[in-house]
């Protein structure tokens, strides 16, 4: 004969005082939950790539630099340009590269930063490439 044999035919008891739990309700009880709070995010980042920065050589700096050149001269005619430029990620080493299309509206010569009229702010040593209308030959 076992521990329970003696209990364990009789019906389940009923609370005189607690109204029957819905089965929803009871499955509640049971749902999963975060003990270590933060702990999917932390492993969501660890596992989001980023790139490396690709160092420009001397010939791709002299064309970026002849592009800034023509825009500075031609800026009165807000020139639409296609600008594909590195951005650093914020929490760890590395970043992505992003392109974005634009109207220029500045070129700050001390921060070294170019400026489109969206409020776009790109840094200039950051700059891969610059295209657009205004640089073609006529």
């Amino acid at each position: 004969m076992g521990n329970y044999d003696d209990i364990i035919n009789l019906p389940a008891p009923v609370s005189d005082r607690h109204p029957h739990m819905s089965m929803v309700n009871r499955g509640a009880q049971f749902a999963p939950f975060a003990a270590l709070s933060g702990y999917e995010e932390a492993v969501d980042e660890t596992a989001r790539l980023t790139a490396r920065k690709i160092e420009s050589d001397d010939e791709e700096i002299r064309k970026i630099n002849r592009c800034l050149v023509i825009i500075r001269e031609k800026l009165r005619e807000k020139p639409e340009i296609k600008i594909d430029y590195f951005v650093f990620d914020e929490y760890k080493e590395g970043g992505r590269y992003e392109s974005v299309t634009g109207t220029v509206r500045k070129i700050d010569e001390y921060a070294m930063i170019l400026y489109l009229d969206d409020g776009t702010a790109v840094p200039i040593d950051d700059i891969l490439e610059i295209s657009g209308r205004i640089f073609e030959q006529p």
